[in-house]
């Protein structure tokens, strides 16, 4: 699940990254509506995908209510995916490593 929810995560960024620097300027310096009204109904789907996921993710891997407060606020922020991206990574290392008894 950790793993749909990195993709999830990326693929929101993108396309709140694709919203804010390609179709809010064409729509305030080339007059044109129509790309953020497609880009902002697709961002706004995959948004709440993102926080789907990252509801499920957080009960399962019993995050901290910090880690994920920290994973929400990433998805406000611009290129905040990458940031999570590391912090996941690092997640996913520690739980994915050998057990000692």
């Amino acid at each position: 699940m950790l793993k749909k929810f990195r993709i999830a995560s990326y693929v929101e960024g993108i396309s709140y990254l694709t919203l804010l620097f390609i179709a809010m300027p064409i729509k305030y310096l080339g007059d044109n509506p129509i790309p953020v009204k497609v880009v902002g109904m697709t961002h706004g789907l995959l948004f709440f995908l993102f926080i789907y996921f990252l509801y499920f993710v957080a009960r399962e891997g019993k995050w901290s209510k910090k880690f994920t407060l920290l994973a929400f606020i990433s998805s406000l922020v611009p290129f905040g995916m990458i940031f999570l991206d590391k912090k996941l990574k690092k997640k996913e290392l520690v739980s994915s490593s050998p057990k000692l008894v």
